[in-house]
């Protein structure tokens, strides 16, 4: 206990030496830990979205477009498909489950989806408050867009055209709130649910001149896309196939539209990883300088400790000791300041009403921050502790 306290002190008698070192190797253990969290909860998020989803059927352009607006509703959609075609696909004997999907409008910035109650089940959600949608113009929201948005069963509002938020507002067609759902850490959480077939009353209603012309938009009516599972595993080779070879629709399977999303994040985060690598290099040459330079101006502190009877073991075990505290703290700083960057990043995606992260997590991964400080911090101090273990008492009596 005794060389804990006085390694404590030798560490801050220089506090502007301590407090670099303690800063550069934080930066680089919270560099670490935010691509840690980050990516723990990029693909918790990606995984409970796409769970369950095989294939998504939309109108052909980018495969991971129609995934990424069709499933994460990140993107614009790549266009319309006509409303018989997907219901074509539910008779399609290798189709288990059709959810289809209508966009286009937006309330305050959250996306308006045009659906079904399987939707709503498919991810498991349940209500916090009200009732589904029985009838069109009725609207369930999820947990953040009711946060927001301040709504709540019995309000009306008004959908805005486009999925920004920016366009002409439908003030002829206004919702009732049925519902708020709760909480599911879900891309519902961000939505605003109602009936496809408010999705087609509202722009027949804006669009329409007279009742023939209404009769005529009936009877084109279309569908953004479809989340479609299958019956067995085995469609997966035939069904995609069959969508983009013998229709006008396209198939994209979210699994594979995401491992290639992933590995073009990964090219950023290696440019991260690479930073915190500098950054940790960097503190353990820091750290090495200065403790090489302790056992110069120690000389006399380190010999009175060996004529009161400290074995040299005691001696190299001081300079680790300091090391050993440097990298606690350090890695209580840096931890601290990744979570704090992955919360602060997440308030700002939400903002945006955009991917879910930034709640504080702990995955099993983070275990490797305080390991990796402890090495860095142990490798730093090696050579310097060697020194002291090697010198004599009567060299470090020697002036000079």
């Amino acid at each position: 206990m005794k060389l804990i306290a006085i390694s404590w002190r030798y560490l801050w008698s220089r506090p502007l030496a301590a407090g670099l070192n303690l800063l550069l190797l934080g930066l680089g253990l919270a560099s670490i830990t935010f691509l840690l969290l980050a990516g723990h909860q990029i693909r918790q998020a990606f995984e409970r979205d796409v769970a369950g989803i095989d294939v998504v059927v939309g109108a052909k352009g980018s495969p991971m477009q129609l995934i990424l607006s069709g499933v994460f509703h990140l993107d614009v959609p790549t266009g319309n498909v006509p409303l018989a075609a997907v219901q074509a696909l539910e008779k399609h004997p290798q189709v288990a489950k059709v959810i289809p999907i209508s966009l286009g409008d937006s309330l305050r910035g959250f996306r308006m989806v045009g659906t079904t109650p399987d939707y709503i089940s498919h991810y498991k959600a349940e209500l916090a408050q009200g009732a589904l949608w029985s009838a069109p113009m009725q609207a369930v929201l999820g947990a953040q867009a009711a946060r927001q948005t301040g709504l709540k069963p019995g309000d009306h509002f008004i959908g805005s055209h486009g999925l920004g938020g920016a366009g002409h507002e439908h003030g002829q067609s206004p919702y009732l709130v049925t519902g708020v759902l709760a909480p599911s850490g879900t891309v519902l959480d961000r939505l605003v649910l109602t009936a496809t077939e408010s999705v087609w009353q509202v722009h027949e209603t804006d669009t329409a001149v007279d009742d023939d012309d209404r009769e005529a938009l009936k009877a084109e009516r279309e569908l953004t896309l479809a989340l479609i599972q299958y019956r067995s595993p085995l469609a997966a080779v035939s069904f995609p196939r069959f969508i983009n070879t013998t229709t006008e629709m396209q198939a994209a399977a979210p699994a594979v539209e995401i491992t290639r999303l992933l590995s073009m994040i990964g090219v950023g985060t290696d440019v991260l990883r690479a930073l915190a690598a500098v950054l940790l290099l960097t503190a353990g040459l820091s750290v090495f300088i200065a403790l090489w330079g302790a056992v110069r101006e120690r000389r006399a502190d380190l010999a009175l400790l060996r004529m009161l009877g400290a074995p040299p073991g005691k001696v190299a075990g001081l300079l680790l000791c300091e090391a050993l505290w440097l990298a606690v703290l350090a890695t209580v700083l840096g931890v601290l300041a990744g979570q704090g960057l992955t919360a602060l990043i997440g308030w700002t995606l939400q903002l945006e009403k955009s991917v879910l992260i930034g709640a504080w997590a702990w995955p099993v991964e983070l275990l490797s921050v305080p390991v990796l400080a402890l090495v860095v911090a142990l490798a730093s101090a090696l050579l310097p502790a060697i020194e002291a273990y090697r010198i004599s008492v009567f060299e470090l009596l020697q002036p000079g």
